[in-house]
C-alpha cells in the first residue's frame, strides 16, 4: 500500500489542488443559491402601492437564474476532475501491479 505522499506527487498533486478549489467554489455557489432561494416568496399579494416588492422579487429571481450556469459549469468541472484523478490513480495502480 502506497503512502499519500507517494500517490499525490507531480500531476496528481496539481489535479487534487485544482479539484479542491473548484469543489469549494461549487459548494459556495450552492450555498449562495440556497440563501437567495430562502428569501424568495412563492406567492405575493400586492396592492398598487407595493410595486417595489414585485421588483425586488423579480431581481431576486434574476440573480438566482444567473447562478445556474456557473453552478452547472463548476459541478461538471469538479466531477470531471474527480474522475480524472480516480482514473490516474487506477492507472498507476495497474501499472505497478
Amino acid at each position: 500500500m502506497q503512502s499519500w505522499e507517494a500517490i499525490f506527487t507531480g500531476p496528481m498533486l496539481y489535479l487534487a489542488i485544482a479539484w479542491s478549489v473548484i469543489t469549494v467554489v461549487f459548494i459556495a455557489l450552492m450555498i449562495w443559491r440556497t440563501l437567495l432561494t430562502s428569501h424568495e416568496d412563492d406567492q405575493i399579494f400586492l396592492s398598487k402601492g407595493e410595486d417595489y416588492l414585485a421588483r425586488e422579487q423579480q431581481e431576486l429571481i434574476n440573480r438566482i437564474t444567473a447562478l445556474a450556469r456557473p453552478i452547472l459549469a463548476t459541478g461538471f468541472a469538479s466531477g470531471g476532475l474527480l474522475l480524472l484523478i480516480v482514473g490516474m490513480y487506477v492507472y498507476q495502480g495497474l501499472k505497478n501491479f
